[in-house]
């Protein structure tokens, strides 16, 4: 199976719930899940990190994405993990803006792969 396929079936079935259930929770999403947060972040922190290095040094057109998860991701997931639920509402309301940009950005790809493979048959 195609890995751009399963990353993107992976952003909209684990991490666009995900997201979308602490934003519209806010202050009500269960207790357990602000470490699960902050530890999400540190790691997605450090793997887009590596992988931003990796791109930049290969001179990679993609490198935008890793920045995109290290400059904005990771820092959004660790703060709210990190304030629990003293988190103010608009970085719920970011999170929410992250999860819906996931699914349209990989829904997206999904057609966009689709297409080519119509096209090539």
């Amino acid at each position: 199976m195609d890995q751009h396929l399963l990353l993107s079936l992976f952003h909209i079935f684990a991490v666009v719930p995900l997201f979308l259930y602490v934003a519209l929770s806010r202050g009500n999403t269960a207790s357990f899940m602000y470490p699960v947060l902050l530890v999400l972040g540190a790691f997605i922190f450090l793997y887009h990190g590596y992988k931003a290095i990796i791109r930049y040094l290969a001179g990679s057109s993609m490198l935008w994405i890793n920045l995109f998860h290290v400059v904005l991701v990771a820092p959004v997931l660790m703060y709210i993990g990190y304030n629990g639920k003293d988190t103010t509402r608009p970085f719920y309301e970011l999170l929410a803006l992250l999860g819906f940009s996931a699914l349209g950005y990989h829904i997206y790809g999904l057609i966009l792969s689709t297409n080519l493979i119509m096209d090539t048959k």
